[in-house]
C-alpha cells in the first residue's frame, strides 16, 4: 500500500514537473491565468453530479468552465495544467471548528479512546480505566511541572472510569494537572491548578454545573471556569505551536476555509491577536468567525450590549484573510453528547439528565432579540429535547414576527426523530451536523445511557436530506478530526467504530455527502455565492485527489488521498515536509 502510494505520488509530482515545463514558454505573457484539464473536474453545481473538461482560473476567480477546446480557444496563453486523470473538485469547506481548543489540545497532551492523528505523529488511544490512569500517571510524572499548568485532553468516563480532583491529587497535589473532557465542555482540576488559578468555590456560588469537592466544571461551569483560564490557555508560545499544527492538518485534509461558530472562547482580544499572528503567514485557507452571543453576553454586561458590540466587528476587525460574519450569531442550548448531557424528552437508560448550557428563560430572550434584528442564529443543539426547545422558541417568533430565508442552522444534532425533521423542513431551519457521532458513540451509548434505539439512530441525516432540508457537514474539533472525506465516509456507510452498520435507512448518497462538505457547507455560513463549487466568478478554491469518490466503492471514500489545493488560484502540493504552520 506505501509503495502504491509513493508511486501515485511520484508520477503526480513528475506531472507537475513536466506541466510546469510545459507552461514555461507562455510564463513570459505576464498572463494570471491557469487552465486545469485531463482530469475528472466536478463542479458541486446543481442537484446532480455534473463534470466538465476543463476550468479556467484567473488570479483569485473562475473565468471560464467547459470543453478543453473551448478553454484552449478563449485563453490561448493560459498556463497548462494537466490533471493526469486525478480529481478536481471545490476545496472543501469546514463550517464549524474552534482554533482556541485546538491550540489548546494539539501542543498538549493527548490521551483519548481512539487514536488520533496529528501532523507529527499518531496519540495511540486508551481504554480501561486502568490502562488510562497509567496513561495519565506516566504523562503527569514525565512532563508536568510546578507552577505551570498541565492539561491532558481526551477523557471519557464510560471509556476511563471515574475522576476526581482526588483522583488526580493521588498522582500529584504539588504539579497544577487539568484533565479536559472528550467534549471540552468539562475539566476535572487538581489542588495544585486551583491554586494556580486563584480560584475558590465563593466564586462559583450559585452554579449547578460545579462540582467543588470533585474539582469538576461542566457545561456552564466550564464557561464560567474558561475566562479564568484564559491567561494560561493562551500562552502565545505554546498556543502559537498549536495554531501552527491546526494550520498542518487543515492543508492536509484538503481544506481551503475554515469557520468558527462561537468567538471568542474566552478572550476576544487575546485569541484575535494570536490567530492574526498565525494568518500573517498566508496559509492557503480563509477563515471566518462568527461571534458568541453566550460569551459575549457575559462579556459586555447583557444581550443588546453584546449585540451593540456584534456590530461593529466586521468593519473594525476583519483582515484580508479573517472576517467576521456580518449579521450573524452563535448560541448554546443543551449539553454536550460526549458527556451524555444533552437535553432527551426520554431520560437516560441509567437514570441522570441532561443539562443546558444556557438558562432558558436567556436563551428565549436571546433567539428573540437576534431573530428581531435579522440575523442568521446558528444554536448548538444536541438532543431531541435540546432541539425541539428551538424550534418551539422558533415558532413562537415567526408568529409574532414572520421572516423568509432566516437559514436558522442547528449544529450538531446528535439525536432527533424523524417527525422533528419534518417540523425543521416546515420552520426553513437547517442543518450542521457531526456524522461521526454515529462512529464515535454508537456503540458504547447502546448499553449505556441512551439505549439501542436512540444509540442507532444517532445524527439520522437521511430523515433530512430526503426533505431537501440544507445540510452540512463539520468536526466542531476537536469533536471529530477536521477530515471531511471521513465525515462523508460515515454519513455514506454509517459504520461504527466497532465495525457495526447501523440504521442503514439513515444512509445518503455519495453526492449529498459531497455536497455537505462544499455548497452546503458554504451554504451555512451564507458564503455559497462565493466558495464551495466550481462556478463562474466563484473564488478558485480547489482539491485535488487521488481518486473519484463518485467512482470508488463508498467504503473507500475515507481513505482517499488529497494530493494539492489550490487557494485563491495558488498550488500548494501536500507533502509532509512541506506544510506551513507548526514552527
Amino acid at each position: 500500500m506505501k509503495l502504491h502510494y509513493l508511486a501515485l505520488l511520484l508520477f503526480f509530482f513528475t506531472a507537475c514537473k513536466k506541466n510546469e515545463q510545459n507552461t514555461s514558454e507562455t510564463e513570459n505573457t505576464d498572463t494570471n491565468q491557469t487552465v486545469f484539464f485531463g482530469g475528472e473536474i466536478i463542479t458541486m453545481n446543481g442537484a446532480d453530479l455534473e463534470q466538465v473538461e476543463a476550468v479556467v482560473a484567473e488570479e483569485d476567480k473562475i473565468v471560464y468552465i467547459g470543453t478543453k477546446e473551448g478553454a484552449a480557444s478563449k485563453f490561448p496563453k493560459a498556463k497548462q495544467h494537466d490533471l493526469n486523470g486525478r480529481t478536481l473538485m471545490p476545496g472543501f469547506v469546514e463550517p464549524h471548528v474552534h482554533p482556541s481548543l485546538a491550540a489548546t489540545m494539539l501542543p498538549n497532551e493527548i490521551i483519548a479512546p481512539y487514536d488520533w492523528v496529528l501532523p507529527n505523529g499518531v496519540k495511540k488511544g486508551v481504554t480501561g480505566h486502568e490502562a488510562y490512569m497509567e496513561r495519565i500517571t506516566t504523562s503527569i510524572n514525565e512532563n508536568a511541572k510546578e507552577g505551570e499548568m498541565y492539561f491532558i485532553w481526551g477523557y471519557h468516563q464510560l471509556w476511563h472510569g471515574d475522576l476526581s480532583r482526588a483522583s488526580i491529587n493521588a498522582i500529584t497535589s504539588e504539579k497544577p494537572v487539568g484533565i479536559i473532557h472528550r467534549s471540552f465542555h468539562e475539566i476535572y482540576l487538581n489542588d495544585a491548578a486551583i491554586a494556580l488559578l486563584g480560584i475558590t468555590q465563593d466564586d462559583f456560588k450559585g452554579n449547578p454545573q460545579v462540582e467543588w469537592e470533585k474539582g469538576h466544571f461542566f457545561e456552564g461551569g466550564w464557561l464560567a471556569l474558561v475566562p479564568k483560564m484564559a491567561p494560561i490557555m493562551l500562552e502565545p508560545t505554546r498556543y502559537m505551536k498549536g495554531l501552527g499544527m491546526m494550520t498542518q492538518l487543515i492543508q492536509k485534509n484538503g481544506i481551503t476555509t475554515v469557520a468558527e461558530p462561537g468567538f471568542p472562547s474566552a478572550d476576544f482580544n487575546g485569541e484575535l491577536t494570536l490567530l492574526k499572528e498565525e494568518m500573517a503567514k498566508k496559509p492557503p485557507y480563509d477563515v471566518y468567525l462568527i461571534p458568541s452571543g453566550t460569551q459575549l453576553f457575559s462579556m459586555k454586561g447583557g444581550n443588546k450590549e453584546a449585540m451593540a458590540f456584534m456590530e461593529t466587528l466586521d468593519t473594525t476587525y476583519s483582515t484580508d484573510n479573517i472576517h467576521f460574519l456580518p449579521k450573524q450569531v452563535k448560541l448554546f442550548s443543551d449539553g454536550a453528547i460526549y458527556s451524555q448531557l444533552m437535553q432527551m424528552k426520554e431520560n437516560y437508560t441509567d437514570g441522570h439528565h441532561g443539562e443546558w448550557m444556557t438558562p432558558l428563560d436567556l436563551f428565549k430572550e436571546q433567539i428573540s432579540m437576534y431573530w428581531d434584528n435579522e440575523y442568521k442564529i446558528h444554536v448548538h443543539s444536541n438532543g431531541d429535547k435540546g432541539i425541539q426547545q428551538v424550534l418551539d422558541y422558533l415558532e413562537l417568533d415567526m408568529q409574532r414576527n414572520p421572516r423568509t430565508e432566516h437559514r436558522l442552522t442547528l449544529h450538531h444534532m446528535g439525536y432527533f426523530t424523524d417527525d422533528m425533521a419534518e417540523q425543521i423542513k416546515t420552520l426553513g431551519v437547517e442543518g450542521s451536523v457531526n456524522p461521526y457521532y454515529l462512529w464515535a458513540l454508537a456503540d458504547k451509548y447502546t448499553d449505556n445511557g441512551l439505549g439501542k434505539e436512540r444509540a442507532e439512530n444517532l445524527v439520522r441525516i437521511n430523515s433530512l436530506v430526503q426533505r431537501n432540508i440544507p445540510v452540512s457537514f463539520h468536526s466542531d474539533f476537536s469533536m471529530a478530526p477536521m477530515e471531511p472525506l471521513t465525515l462523508a465516509w460515515t454519513a455514506v456507510n454509517r459504520v461504527t467504530s466497532q465495525n457495526s452498520a447501523l440504521s442503514q435507512d439513515q444512509k445518503i448518497p455519495v453526492y449529498n455527502a459531497m455536497r455537505a462538505i462544499t455548497i452546503d457547507a458554504a451554504r451555512t455560513l451564507n458564503l455559497e455565492d462565493k466558495i464551495g463549487s466550481i462556478a463562474l466568478g466563484k473564488t478558485s478554491n480547489f482539491v485535488i485527489l487521488d481518486k473519484n469518490p463518485f467512482s470508488i466503492n463508498p467504503m473507500e471514500i475515507k481513505n482517499i488521498k488529497v494530493l494539492a489545493t489550490i487557494f485563491e488560484g495558488r498550488f500548494n502540493i501536500i507533502k509532509s515536509n512541506n506544510l506551513k504552520g507548526g514552527k
